[in-house]
Order: structure tokens, then sequence, then C-alpha cells
């Protein structure tokens, strides 16, 4: 296909379309990246601007050079369709013509050759009829080279500041930063491994400045629908700019296009495309990071890449993907990814500090025996602080381990405080602080602490409701109670704040509540984290239905799938204190994670004199 006949820039809505440098650009003066298949179908449609084009006209002057199927050409102009910003059967830039082909609607104006027009403006003939000495001036030869040369510049520099208008610092200082996952440019080629390892990757390399609070990954993979509207998850996420974008592979090359916007009005503070080798990604993420500090005046820590092997960065990507996806078989599955990676590259840290927190939460979720979780979750994190102390989620990672399983609290709150200490703006680094500061009685700091990692990511479910837990714990029940309910008028779906609520109304003797919540938790989880509407049966009354509860409790227990937290909570429930001081102590030497509650839960309380429960107190390090 040629272009020598056609004019070289075509103007369009709020697009430029210059057919010699091949280049598209959108409002501001961004450049949005075209396969050069689907820019031939663009020029081709623009260039018969309000004509029918049949199908077999445009795959014949598109692809003169090799057979293609109809769906090529489909696929060009749906790409063309998501460019423009149709949606569904909007058309207004391109439209079906049934039977027929296709039709480009909008008002085409063409544009003269730039340096033509520059000598035109030089020889016009107005400027004759000027004032004498303006006339003879620019008529001399050299002066009139010299105007000629003084336009250019003009003209040069009128260019670059609207370039640099797309580059400028923004107007006000952006405190809130969410970094969408990215947009495949084509559907059909989609890798959503690649795209929430795009912004997990950005998210890493702009976070750790005090002065800009960013989204953590947990926040944002929600947001990874193709059709999703960039302001409405700004929105949503309560931030004051977002950094979205498009992404695209072909063979060995990869092709990101990326635009920062305030999210106040839309506007598009910053926007650069990147067409490099897929070896060469590291260098995209560190380019779109220093240009998207640079126009939030922020600085970058200047964190390394953890790896230069590419083939392990993938790996890791699948592994980081599966664990955004949160449940237990994904959990599960990042981990031979992560164990790839780091067989690849023995070296890199982050790879094992993912595989230390798939192990970690694996165990937390377990009923059974935490031990070889826990322990080579902290066999991974200890491998990764090895490799680098400054990874604030290896800190974390190993606050946890001393925390669920070592029960050396003094030790996790100092690896907590590190954690924020490298990465301050980090939800889950405050919130895991919040437990830590909550389960050992210093409920007014763990208040404050949960208080602050909503903040900084108000959809971070877990954390926000375990906030409900804090305030429980801290003997708040109604105001646990309201912050709970508003929870699940928000999230109906989401399991958690209804065992909190389940266990609160127990507090209240509002047993009847109590087993609609753990209920409705079961009807959403699949599973009850504690035996809640059993102890409310209990407690109420309906002894004989909690005991039908509890023997099959003591069935599972039998074959290592029930918590013995769990059982001596239920026997607490029924008064039978020797039996739940026996299973305590079972609990006790199984590790269970529950046991860390022993402090602060109420239910415990009418034991806490008993001279076992002290032993258990003191041995837990709780004395």
């Amino acid at each position: 296909m040629t272009n020598d006949a056609q004019p070289k820039i075509y103007e369009f809505d709020e697009f430029r379309l210059d057919v010699s440098k091949r280049v598209l650009t959108g409002s501001n003066g961004e450049n949005i990246p075209l396969t050069p298949k689907v820019f031939d179908t663009l020029v081709y449609l623009v260039g018969h601007g309000g004509k029918v084009i049949g199908k077999d006209e445009l795959m014949r002057e598109i692809w003169s050079d090799s057979i293609v199927e109809e769906n090529n050409l489909n696929q060009n102009i749906s790409i063309l369709r998501r460019i423009f910003g149709e949606k569904p059967g909007e058309q207004r830039f391109i439209v079906t013509v049934a039977g027929h082909g296709y039709r480009f609607v909008p008002e085409v104006r063409t544009i003269s050759d730039l340096g033509s027009g520059i000598a035109d403006i030089a020889s016009d003939p107005i400027l004759d009829k000027q004032e004498p000495s303006l006339t003879n001036a620019i008529g001399h030869p050299k002066l009139k080279a010299g105007f000629v040369v003084a336009v250019i510049f003009l003209l040069a520099g009128v260019g670059y500041y609207l370039w640099r208008g797309n580059e400028s610092s923004v107007d006000g200082r952006v405190k809130t930063l969410a970094v969408l996952p990215f947009k495949p440019l084509v559907l059909e080629n989609r890798h959503e491994e690649l795209e929430i390892g795009l912004a997990d990757a950005l998210i890493a390399k702009l976070s750790g400045s005090e002065d800009l609070v960013i989204r953590p990954l947990s926040a944002i993979r929600r947001y990874s629908s193709v059709d999703q509207d960039t302001l409405t998850a700004a929105n949503e996420l309560s931030v004051e700019a977002v950094l979205d974008g498009t992404i695209q592979t072909w063979g060995d090359r990869i092709r990101i296009s990326a635009k920062l916007l305030r999210a106040s009005d839309g506007k598009q503070l910053w926007a650069g495309q990147f067409d490099e080798k897929f070896t060469d990604i590291f260098v995209v993420q560190d380019a779109i990071s220093e240009r998207v500090a640079s126009a939030l005046k922020i600085r970058l820590g200047g964190k390394k890449h953890s790896t230069e092997n590419i083939e392990a960065y993938q790996l890791y990507m699948k592994g980081r993907y599966n664990i955004a996806k949160g449940t237990p078989s994904d959990l599960k599955a990042s981990i031979p990814f992560f164990e790839q990676a780091i067989a690849l590259d023995p070296g890199y840290a982050l790879a094992y500090t993912g595989l230390s927190h798939s192990y970690g939460v694996l165990g937390l979720l377990s009923d059974t025996t935490v031990a070889d979780a826990v322990s080579k979750a902290r066999a991974a994190e200890q491998k990764a602080l090895e490799l680098d102390d400054t990874l604030g989620e290896a800190h974390n990672t190993r606050c946890m381990g001393l925390f669920w399983y070592d029960w050396d609290w003094k030790s996790a709150e100092q690896e907590c405080v590190r954690a924020i200490e490298i990465d301050p703006n980090n939800s889950d680094f405050h919130g895991n602080y919040a437990m830590v500061l909550s389960n050992t009685g210093r409920h007014d700091e763990a208040l404050a602490e949960a208080k602050r990692s909503r903040e900084l990511n108000p959809l971070n479910l877990v954390q926000v409701a375990l906030e409900g837990q804090f305030l429980l714990h801290a003997g708040r029940t109604d105001e646990a109670l309201t912050h709970l309910k508003k929870m699940s008028d928000l999230e109906p779906n989401f399991w958690m704040p209804y065992m909190i609520a389940a266990s609160a109304h127990i507090e209240k003797g509002m047993f009847a509540e109590a087993i609609v919540e753990s209920e409705k938790e079961f009807e959403l989880a699949g599973s009850n984290v504690y035996p809640l509407a059993a102890f409310a049966l209990a407690r109420s009354s309906k002894r004989d239905e909690a005991r039908i509860e509890l023997s099959k409790m003591l069935g599972l227990a039998e074959a290592k799938r029930a918590s013995p937290y769990n059982i001596a909570l239920l026997y607490n429930a029924l008064d039978e204190s020797d039996e739940a001081l026996d299973w305590l102590e079972k609990a006790y030497q199984a590790r269970d994670t529950k046991m860390t509650l022993l402090k602060v839960e109420p239910k415990w309380n009418n034991l806490r004199k008993d001279v076992r429960f002290v032993d258990l107190m003191r041995r837990m390090n709780f004395q």
C-alpha cells in the first residue's frame, strides 16, 4: 500500500494523522502507538472518509502482499474503535455498513506540508504592503532568509513549548496515586500477568516516598477489565491522579503507551510511548517511573532491579499475578513460579519474598499444623533479607512469622516498624502492625495504625474488617458493630465482617443475631473460621445442637482437619473448662495461630484466673 499521492497530514475530531511520519496523535499531542497494519487501515479509511469501503477492497489494499482472513481486518477495526474510545455499538468514528464494509464518518481536514507553509509566509504579498522600512528590510535577500530562519525557530519553539506542556509538572502537589493494570491493545493477545506485573513493578518503583501514597496491588487488581473507565477507578480508589496505559506484544517486542491523568477533571498531566524489545522491559519501567516522578515532583528511591534475567522476571510476574487473585488455590499455584524464577536466578530477592508470602498466608489459612508452611516461609524470607535488607515486604513477612508462629511479640514489632520505615505508605504494613499491637493489648496504638491503614487503602477489605475486630477487643463493641455494618452494606459479598459481627453479637448476648451473621459467613466463604454459630447455640441453652457441632469437629480433629483452638472455644461455651484447657494445650503444642488471640479474646475471660490458663499465658510471653 502506498500513500504518495495522499496529503501528508489529516485532522479529525481531536486526532491528527501524519502519514509521512506514520504517527497518530490525540489530544494534548500524545502519540498513540499503532501496529503497521492498523495504521495502514486507518490511513485508507481516513483517505476515503465518507465513502463506504468494501471489506475485500480494504483487505486487498492493506495486505497487498499476502492472503489473510477477514478476522484480521475485523481485529484492526476493533483496535481502532477502542483507541477512539467508542463504546460497543456506538460507531462514532467507524460505521459498519451491513453486507458491504466500513465508512469513516468524522469530518476530515487536510493540512499542507509544513515546509511549504513557511515558504509561503516568507513571500506573502501582504508583507509587501507594510511600511517601507519593514518591506525593505524583509525584501533584502539575506534578511528575508534570516526572517525564514526566525520563523522556523519560532515555530520550533512553539512546538517545543507544546511538547514540554505534555511533560510539565503537575499544578499543585499530588499526594495520592493509583497505577492501574495496563490494558491489552489487542484483546486476543492478552497476557494478564504482564499487565498486572507492569503495574506492580511501577507501584514498587514509585513507592517509598512519604510525599506520595500509592494504592497497592491488592487495591488495583479489581480494575483489570478492558472496559474499565479510568476516572471511575480513580474516584473509587480516592486518589488525586491515576497512571493508566496500554500494552502490546508481538514477537520479541513490546509496545507500551502510558498516561498520567488528574482524577478531578481528567486532565492529562503526562503521556509517553515506548517501543522496545521485551528484553528491555526494565528500561521501559525505569523510563515511565522517572517521567511520572518528574511530573509529580517526587524523588525516586533509586532501588535497583532485583534481577536482570528476563525469563526469571516473567516467572516472578506470573507468581505475583496468582498472589493478587488471593484464593488458597491461587496462592498454591504461585509457588512453582517463584521456585522456577529462583532456579534461574538464585540471587533474585523479590522471588524469595513472593515465595515466603505464599507459604506464610497458606499457613494462616490452614486448619491443621502450620509448621511446614511457616518453616518454608521463614527460609525464603531469611534468604530474601540476606540478599537485600531494604525489602520492606521481607521485613513484613518476618514480622508476621514472629507474630503468628514464634509468639515473639517484641521482635515482631521491631520488624513491622522496620518495614514501615522502608515504605511508610504501605497499607498492609500498618495493618499488620495494628494486629501485633491489638493482640498484645495496646488497643489505642492498634486503632491508630488501623486507621492509617484504611486511609492509605480504603479498599483493603481485610484490613478494614480487622479494624472492627480491634474495636471489639478494645471493649468498644457497639462501635465495632457500627463499623462492620457500614462495611457489609458497602461490600455485602465479603465474608469477614459477618464473622467479626457474630463475635460482637455474642458479647452483647444477642445469640440469634450471632447465628445469622455466622451463617452468612459460611454462605460466602464456604466455611467458618471460628465455630461462632455453635458457640452462640451453647450460650443460648441449645446445648444439644451445639454438641452435635462439637462432635463433627472432634471427628475432623482425628484426621487433623480441625483447629484445636476452635474445639477449646466450643468446650468453653459449654462450660466444660477442663476440656477447654486440655484443647488449648493441644493448640499450644500445635502452634495453632489462633492462640495469638488468647490475651484479648473476651470469650476466655471466665478462665483468666485459672492456674493452667495463667501458665499458658506465661509460656506464650503474654505475662
